[in-house]
């Protein structure tokens, strides 16, 4: 396979894709464009009903709305080229389209994790400082949380381009993946990127694992503290805490697995990387909402409406 190419300067990419068996891309075809649709509408509409809900105005639900917000558009920023790849002969991206596609991907990947971060705050102010809890978070202070894990996406994600900008690519062209991402699109350029590895290595993996450690730490202090609650304010907080928990895990164990290792120990694993962009984003809001009953009966209240 060829693409269009300047003698120095390649202009698009070839994905490899998943699979290479025809039939089986267009069964993939079905089953990712259901997912898809199923975590659009699925995180659409806990962003509706926490907009519109009365019951549902404290700092805890601002934040899931708009984890679900930032679930749509980065699960957007890949899903919806991988699926109509899957129909085509030749998948084909730009290099525009490539360096939108990894700032776009790794802004709202950062993103979720900062809020993921502030989520995890919130758990802790409201457990173990409850009578200051509305105090602390006020809505300025929760609008200038979320606000600021945007600008540390957009930090993280300019310091990507920026990196992979001066890269020159000469041929070939094939990008052995599905997405634009940096350790497979490093493997082609036309010059050693030993220390750009490096640097993606502290700047994704890093800030993964640091972040992972400071969530880990406050659900510990927040354990130790449920001590002094009751049995029935134990289960509430260990309810809402199980939910976030289990989010944390599904994003973080497969993304720091893929970014923590050096681009030439990268192996190429798609699978994994299927499911911290395509099934994570899905499972979210059914996570949160299946354990959350105010959540449930909100949802019901606002279907019932439209």
């Amino acid at each position: 396979m060829e693409s269009r190419a300047t003698v120095n300067n390649v202009t698009e990419f070839i994905f490899t894709g998943l699979f290479q068996d025809p039939e089986v891309q267009r069964v993939c075809f079905v089953f990712f464009l259901c997912v898809y649709l199923a975590t659009v509408v699925g995180n659409g509409l806990i962003v509706l009903t926490v907009s519109f809900s009365k019951h549902l105005s404290s700092p805890m639900y601002f934040f899931l709305s708009s984890l679900s917000m930032v679930e749509i558009c980065y699960s957007s920023s890949v899903v919806p080229k991988f699926i109509s790849d899957f129909l085509a002969k030749i998948k084909t991206i730009s290099m525009k389209g490539c360096l939108a596609q990894i700032f776009f991907f790794h802004f709202f990947a950062v993103a979720e994790i900062l809020l993921l971060v502030v989520m995890a705050y919130d758990r802790y102010v409201a457990i173990c400082k409850p009578l200051h809890y509305m105090n602390i978070m006020s809505r300025h202070v929760c609008h200038t949380l979320v606000a600021g894990s945007f600008v540390g996406g957009f930090l993280h994600s300019i310091i990507q381009v920026l990196i992979t900008l001066p890269l020159p690519f000469c041929g070939p062209n094939v990008i052995d993946h599905y997405f634009c991402d940096l350790h497979p699109l490093f493997k082609l350029a036309c010059t050693d990127t030993h220390v750009e590895g490096i640097v993606i290595m502290a700047n994704s993996g890093l800030f993964c694992v640091i972040s992972l450690l400071i969530l880990v730490s406050s659900y510990v202090v927040i354990l130790f503290s449920l001590r002094k609650h009751s049995a029935e304010g134990r289960r509430k907080a260990l309810s809402t805490c199980a939910s976030h928990i289990t989010v944390v895990a599904l994003f973080f164990m497969p993304a720091t697995f893929t970014y923590i290792r050096p681009a030439s120990t990268f192996t190429g694993d798609k699978l994994v990387s299927v499911f911290y962009t395509v099934i994570t984003p899905l499972l979210n809001p059914i996570i949160y909402t299946l354990r959350n009953k105010e959540v449930l009966n909100a949802i019901g209240k606002f279907w019932c409406k439209i």
